[in-house]
């Protein structure tokens, strides 16, 4: 017979050892997390209370039309990323997007090889700081910083959301080989940027683009910003060609993630292509890197396995089977009840997880891909827009 002490000590002895012998701050990133909790809602700017702000987002999408949330695309982007970038940081890190994994590599490996592949497609040269690119829908900057350093660089991000900025310009500021000197984040919508013509070298965005409900627009905003012959390279979260309109099932995972997601609605990958070309964009190269072969038969892992369900108590999988869902969800109403975390917290993870379950569903039916690269440039002689 096992008591129940005995369960506890030996999940406190694993947490001490996972703490001490791998590269993994279980402790540092939940006390951080309760710590922010505490800051978050002085620091909302979809609503003063979390509570309000989940429940305003809840509305936004329980329509099936994506009408009034294309029309209302900043209040839901806004209001999502109030509510869900705590999580992102504490639960992914602070780079807000997937790759898959070659054998052998870790996910945090993964994750800087995937920005830096990006950020080779964008024609620098050399290792200067004259350069100047910028980051489109840029979180709280964790591939702005890893681009930067990879570059040499001169990165600026740009991102809707004040908690956003504010979050990521702390980050930078506390690396002293970076500072906001060299890479810092300011706040402004995609659709209207708060740069002159013709200000940047290069321009990326890494699964951010998504969130417009206009792609032409938002493409075409990118390009007035970009000098001539300069080049946008970017992630989009798209639809494939196996997606069937009138397959119920797949219906519900395309909701999942718009829900789960802060989407207003989501494209097929030809819609994006499409708007490229009309921005006015040469368009370089594209494809779904969700089909590269990442050596699967030796070891290689899937973009989407984080969010597949797992019985592993220390992986972040183990939140996606029933007893997980259960545990993670009451966790936090008792959170709530003694004040450590803001009256609505509970409600923003079971949205978040509800994402999760599309992710992982549509990319294993592959429906979905979050890594649609495509790469274009402006033209030498290109008339501004």
């Amino acid at each position: 017979f096992v008591s129940s002490t005995d369960v506890a000590a030996g999940v406190a002895a694993t947490l001490c050892a996972v703490q001490l012998l791998t590269p993994a701050d279980p402790f540092g990133t939940t006390f951080r997390l309760l710590k922010q909790f505490r800051k978050q809602e002085k620091a909302l700017t979809s609503s003063e209370k979390v509570d309000d702000s989940i429940n305003e987002y809840n509305r936004l999408h329980a329509s099936d039309s994506a009408d009034e949330r294309n029309a209302q695309y900043k209040s839901l982007v806004n209001s999502y990323y109030d509510l869900a970038t705590l999580f992102y940081e504490w639960g992914w890190g602070s780079s807000f997007h997937f790759a898959y994994r070659y054998p052998h590599e870790s996910f945090a490996e993964s994750i800087r090889r995937h920005e830096y592949y990006l950020a080779s497609k964008l024609g620098l040269s050399g290792n200067s700081p004259e350069q100047k690119v910028l980051d489109v829908g840029c979180g709280i900057g964790g591939p702005m910083r890893n681009i930067c350093r990879f570059t040499g660089a001169d990165v600026t991000g740009l991102t809707l959301n004040q908690y956003q900025v504010d979050r990521g310009n702390e980050v930078c500021d506390s690396d002293p080989l970076l500072t906001t000197k060299r890479c810092r984040s300011v706040q402004g919508d995609f659709h209207h940027m708060p740069f002159d013509d013709s200000s940047f070298d290069a321009a990326y965005a890494i699964e951010a683009t998504c969130h417009s409900p206009d792609r032409v627009k938002c493409y075409s905003e990118i390009r007035r910003v970009l000098k001539p012959g300069a080049i946008f390279a970017c992630y989009e979260w798209c639809m494939t060609d196996n997606f069937d309109p009138k397959n119920d099932d797949h219906q519900r995972m395309k909701k999942q993630i718009e829900e789960g997601d802060g989407l207003p609605d989501i494209c097929h990958t030809s819609v994006c292509l499409d708007a490229l070309k009309k921005a006015g964009f040469e368009v370089l190269h594209e494809r779904d890197m969700a089909e590269d072969d990442y050596g699967a038969n030796q070891g290689g892992k899937p973009w989407m396995l984080p969010l597949l369900p797992s019985w592993n108590p220390f992986t972040q999988r183990f939140q996606f089977n029933w007893l997980g869902f259960f545990l993670v969800r009451n966790a936090l109403r008792l959170l709530e009840f003694i004040y450590l975390a803001p009256k609505g917290t509970s409600k923003t993870q079971m949205m978040l997880q509800k994402g999760g379950f599309g992710l992982g569903d549509g990319g294993k039916a592959k429906i979905f891909t979050p890594m649609y690269l495509m790469v274009g440039r402006v033209p030498e002689d290109a008339p501004k827009k």
